[in-house]
């Protein structure tokens, strides 16, 4: 008997095993492709906003994906410089092929993993508890934990023009057919969602005298704490361009054998990742949007349409793509397509993504209605630690709103109606200030440590980290610069006369005064400060709190507050029936979700302040 299964072995599935058999679990990881592990389907990038941050936090956590792109990143950008640091994202183009089998390779070097090439058709189960999975093969295996990560494979049907074909996540890989009957018939709800990819181009066929350069950053920075910087990394060159009336006009011609408008495609689709033809007919004013060409490899010449995924047919699509500056000759190796798949309603998952109908089984991914490689491989790892704390009878793993956008993740899914695949954004997290990817491993690495997962070079480096930030904190409070170094720093238009000295925290508050500035023109505050460290990542963390203390204090006090609602525990028996003075549609709403904490059941959709006000009385708060 295994001590956790995983089905599947995307994103989600990846982080799942690692998680659970690096603290010592006995798993079996089943996948219907050996060759399509961790495949990037869509887009072949890592990271991007707020999904950066989460990528940088599964890291911290002791998960695999950030190291993976680490070694198969082909560009690095950090996006969102000009703003404020909470709004910093690491962003990375991969290679497609590499990443994959990177990925397999960490899976074969983990002795707890066994892999298996099949497909799950059901669950195992008897008096409220999973026992394991069947395969398609007929066998059953018996486990003490299972977790499912299935993707867009459940029922998956892909689309393009008026022609769909039953597929799991290219038209090249099967569906699975019987997985979602089996738990249906087991008292879960499911639902319909699509999703989709732009065409291929060979990156050849690319006039590049008509297309903007985008270059990477000259200093790749790393995703993984544990990565000792990029310096001598090759990065290849993305592009941008746009659409033009011609290709809007051209693509308009299509809409009569979309399967979008026809009706044909039943669920719905990502909102924030439209289609190139929901994007024109939507926003009918706008005559033209950004297309991104990204390679996919150093050794390919497939090339990635960023901005222009479509179902349309494919005559329609490659007529569309010749119509855009740049792609006037380019030869499309494979057409964009939509995918309709079933998922879960994930209000039917507990924080630690354990279901609530059935105990012993997690639910991981897209079968939860969320979209995109970070926030499903984020779920993996979480699934993973939880069963592998149950079964070790350790207190569970759950990440507050306050501490990670993990957190925040789960709980908006488990909370909140998920009707289209969602996609985390930053102006999800509330307290997005304390929630920044540069200081993800002093928020998290302590969870991952705890449970096992983070090696002591990195635990005694985040050790060394906290050190330095606290004694240069201690020496930017005492240390005073003098006023003929600060003039130096100062704009000459700035107008203001230094008349005495200050100290290097108050300095440092200063609009464009830098630690970096203050060192380079005060030797005292050079010595000292550089005599404890020179490691970037310090002094950036010394700055960012500084700076923002006032605001980083007031995000504190506020989750603090937050966090004495989430600390009202509701127990699972409790009938809302009995109360009265709630609101219909309240009641029904805390019925379906089944919150754990009043503190959840505030932020269900439905449930008034009222509501609320009621619930806390009858519990005797």
């Amino acid at each position: 008997m295994y001590d956790v299964i995983v089905a599947g072995a995307g994103h989600a599935g990846c982080e799942a095993a690692l998680a659970a058999a690096r603290m010592g679990m006995k798993c079996l990881l089943v996948t219907s492709d050996f060759s399509a592990i961790a495949r990037m389907s869509c887009n072949p990038a890592i990271g991007g906003v707020a999904k950066g941050q989460i990528t940088r936090e599964i890291d911290a956590l002791g998960g695999e994906m950030a190291k993976a792109i680490d070694a198969t990143g082909i560009q690095f950008r950090m996006l969102n410089r000009s703003k404020g640091p909470a709004m910093h994202s690491p962003r990375a183009q991969a290679d497609r092929t590499h990443y994959s089998l990177y990925m397999r390779k960490v899976l074969e070097r983990e002795r707890l993993i066994d892999m298996l090439q099949d497909t799950a058709t059901g669950i195992i189960s008897d008096t409220g508890r999973c026992r394991g999975i069947m395969v398609s093969s007929g066998r059953r295996i018996e486990s003490k934990t299972v977790i499912l990560a299935c993707g867009t494979f459940l029922n998956g049907l892909i689309h393009i023009g008026m022609d769909h074909y039953p597929g799991g996540r290219t038209i090249a890989e099967p569906p699975v057919s019987h997985l979602t009957a089996n738990l249906c018939s087991i008292g879960f709800k499911s639902g319909r969602l699509k999703t989709g990819t732009p065409p291929r181009i060979d990156r050849r066929s690319v006039d590049y005298s008509r297309v903007t350069v985008q270059p990477g950053d000259p200093v790749p920075a790393p995703f993984s704490f544990s990565t000792q910087g990029l310096p001598d990394r090759k990065q290849i060159d993305c592009y941008l361009t746009a659409t033009t009336e011609q290709t809007h006009d051209i693509l308009r011609r299509g809409f009569n054998r979309s399967p979008l408008f026809s009706g044909k495609v039943q669920g719905i689709g990502p909102r924030y990742c439209p289609s190139i033809e929901d994007k024109i007919h939507r926003f009918t004013d706008k005559n033209s949007h950004h297309i991104f060409l990204e390679p996919e490899g150093f050794d390919t010449n497939e090339m990635y349409v960023n901005g222009f995924s479509t179902s349309l047919p494919e005559d329609i699509q490659r007529e569309g793509l010749r119509s855009i500056p740049g792609l006037a000759n380019v030869v499309m190796m494979r057409p964009g397509y939509a995918i309709e798949y079933d998922y879960f309603y994930p209000y039917q998952l507990h924080p630690t993504l354990e279901t609530k109908l059935l105990s012993n089984l997690y639910f991981a991914g897209q079968i939860n209605g969320t979209s995109g490689y970070e926030e499903a491989a984020a779920q993996g790892i979480i699934a993973g630690i939880n069963a592998a704390l149950q079964i070790r009878k350790r207190e569970p793993l759950i990440l507050k709103r306050s501490e990670a956008y993990i957190g925040v993740l789960i709980d908006d899914l488990i909370t909140k109606e998920t009707k289209e695949p969602y996609r985390m954004f930053t102006s999800a997290a509330e307290h997005r200030i304390i929630l920044r990817q540069d200081n993800a491993d002093i928020r998290l690495m302590p969870f991952g440590h705890s449970c096992g997962l983070v090696e002591n070079d990195s635990w005694t480096a985040l050790g060394k980290k906290m050190s330095d930030i606290a004694q240069v904190k201690k020496i930017s409070t005492a240390l005073r610069i003098e006023a003929r170094y600060i003039a130096a720093m100062l704009p000459d238009s700035s107008g203001k006369s230094v008349t005495g000295s200050t100290t290097v925290k108050n300095l440092l508050k200063r609009p464009g005064i830098t630690l970096q500035t203050i060192l380079a023109a005060s030797p005292d505050a050079a010595e000292a400060i550089l005599s404890v460290t020179r490691d970037p990542n310090v002094l950036e963390q010394v700055e960012i709190d500084v700076k923002y203390e006032g605001y980083i204090k007031r995000e504190r006090l506020m989750a603090e507050k937050i966090t004495r609602l989430e600390s009202h525990r509701i127990p699972a028996s409790f009938n809302y029936d009995a109360i009265k003075g709630i609101s219909h549609e309240g009641r029904e709403k805390l019925k379906t979700h089944k919150p754990a904490t009043v503190g959840q059941a505030s932020r269900i959709l439905g449930v008034t302040p009222a509501d609320i006000s009621v619930l806390m009385i009858k519990l005797g708060r």
